[in-house]
């Protein structure tokens, strides 16, 4: 390109940015936009001359103008470089591309599984607890010194058994005293009732004789209810637990004493979600083991919470335990509950289902394509979990290989189950 030839399209660049045609400057060549960039001020009076050497209305550039247009120059000049490079990146990288978007075609390492209707039992698996099927904390009822204590640790005591007894010699001396003013009172009273029939005595005395001789009555009960009180008996037959005092304490009704569990059954406590609430019925039966022996024990379900609790969403169930021979109380039990048998029920391999933050997924093979569906899912067991809604039988669905497959992508199963 000759000098004159520049000459002419730089000037129609400056006349282009003097009448505000931003827009057309993406047209003018990158010489006329490096001349302006690398020239300094023009003096006073730059005449303009049209490109092709076509004249122009003759006028001048004031310098503030200059620099405005030389900042342009410069902007557009950065993005069309800018722009020229993106395109080379884009150009050399298609071959990369297109090779992963064949790569991620051909995912052949992908096992399936044909969805099927199954015999199911529904069987619900949860955490519970032994418990006695009656157990109390031992308080006495009165306070004072302990005098004699018969808390056999661990051994079995029958109902009524004295286990504990406090100091009530104060009570039995108001006891004596009490029966002999009874005593007197009563041949008082004898006394009277024979004088009143020979008109001896008037009536009210005698009356005065008998109510005295009820008020010591009523006093003396009331005293042998507190030397009662002063014994602790066991409430029935079961087996003590660790004593908590020594001979000689002073207790009050506050102190614990020990604790009677009954020996003859234990319960079982444990929960179930709620929707499994429906399905219990009383006298179902059970199966649970504890830790430390793998043997299986029996109960029945005895009764429920009637109520979901609303931390957990969980319905507290109570069982009794058939035969409670080598277990003991507060011990972890694991509870599987039959709960009834589906006949069509859709089961599929547990690794299949993909986790999401609202719900689950799993992929289905359609024509050979990737196909993703929202699923529901119900009762898990070992190493399959039952779908309840999303899929039908005859699905093949994609069991390995998951993480390279995309929607409507290609599958090519190496082992269909």
């Amino acid at each position: 390109m000759d000098s004159v030839s520049r000459k002419s399209k730089l000037k129609g660049v400056l006349y282009i940015i003097r009448k505000g045609c931003l827009t057309n400057l993406s047209r003018i060549s990158w010489q006329a936009k490096l001349y302006l960039i690398l020239n300094p001020l023009p003096p006073a009076g730059f005449p303009i001359f049209g490109p092709e050497n076509a004249p122009y209305p003759s006028t001048s550039i004031p310098s503030q103008h200059y620099l405005l247009m030389k900042h342009l120059s410069v902007i557009i000049l950065f993005l069309s470089l800018l722009s020229s490079c993106g395109k080379s990146d884009k150009k050399a990288g298609a071959p990369s591309g297109a090779t992963s978007g064949k790569a991620a075609l051909s995912v052949t390492a992908v096992e399936g599984f044909v969805a099927k209707p199954s015999v199911l039992t529904e069987r619900v698996t949860a955490s519970g607890n032994l418990i006695p099927a009656e157990e109390t904390e031992l308080h006495p009822e009165a306070s004072g010194r302990v005098v004699r204590l018969n808390l056999p640790e661990g051994r079995l005591v029958r109902k009524g058994d004295l286990l504990l007894k406090i100091f009530d010699g104060d009570l039995k001396t108001q006891l004596k005293k009490l029966e002999t003013q009874l005593k007197q009172a009563e041949i008082t009273e004898q006394r009277l009732s024979e004088l009143l029939k020979v008109k001896g005595v008037a009536q009210q005395e005698y009356d005065l004789a008998v109510l005295q001789t009820q008020t010591f009555q009523a006093d003396i009960e009331l005293l042998r209810v507190n030397l009662s009180k002063t014994e602790l008996r066991a409430p029935y037959d079961g087996i003590l637990g660790l004593r908590r005092i020594s001979p000689g304490a002073y207790v009050t009704p506050a102190t614990a004493i020990t604790t009677l569990r009954s020996a003859s059954a234990l319960k079982l406590d444990f929960a179930v979600p709620e929707k499994y609430s429906q399905l219990l019925r009383i006298g179902q039966p059970l199966e649970f083991t504890v830790e430390g022996n793998d043997s299986k024990h029996k109960a029945t379900v005895q009764a429920t919470e009637q109520r979901i609790a609303e931390g957990s969403r969980d319905l507290q169930v109570r069982a009794t335990v058939a035969n409670s021979k080598g277990l003991l109380p507060g011990a972890f039990a694991e509870v599987s509950l039959a709960l009834g048998n589906k006949a069509e029920a859709l089961l599929i391999p547990s690794q299949a289902i993909i986790p999401q933050a609202r719900d689950k997924k799993v992929i289905l093979s359609k024509n050979g394509k990737a196909k993703f569906v929202v699923v529901k899912t119900g009762v898990r067991q070992a190493g399959m979990i039952e779908i309840t809604e999303g899929i039908q039988a005859g699905d093949t669905i994609c069991t390995t290989g998951m993480l390279f497959l995309r929607p409507d992508s290609g599958v090519t199963f190496s082992k269909v189950e």
